[in-house]
């Protein structure tokens, strides 16, 4: 009987895209603070644009994510999930 070693409990997506966010803005609050409220904003719409181009993906295409499509279609499943992700950030932040 083969035992198998018990699996820790991940993260959640884009944990660690938040907290690189969050350690950055700490250091240009250290070095410039003048500059955090600006570059908070942007980061924040840029980060927002994101994660919600990534959601917006999954929620029109359930059954077509880029790990769950043939082989094949990979490729393109990847590109149609990357356009929708940059459409969500430009339209964020030019739109604002």
């Amino acid at each position: 009987m083969t035992h198998f070693p018990k699996r820790r409990p991940r993260a959640p997506r884009m944990t660690d895209w938040t907290l690189i966010t969050l350690a950055l803005l700490i250091c240009l609050a250290l070095i410039a603070p003048t500059k955090l409220p600006v570059v908070l904003y942007k980061a924040g719409l840029v980060t927002l644009g994101g994660v919600l181009g990534y959601w917006i993906d999954r929620a029109l295409f359930p059954y077509a994510r880029p790990n769950q499509v043939q082989r094949a279609e990979r490729a393109m499943a990847g590109v149609r999930r990357a356009l929708v992700v940059l459409a969500c950030i430009l339209g964020l932040t030019l739109g604002l």
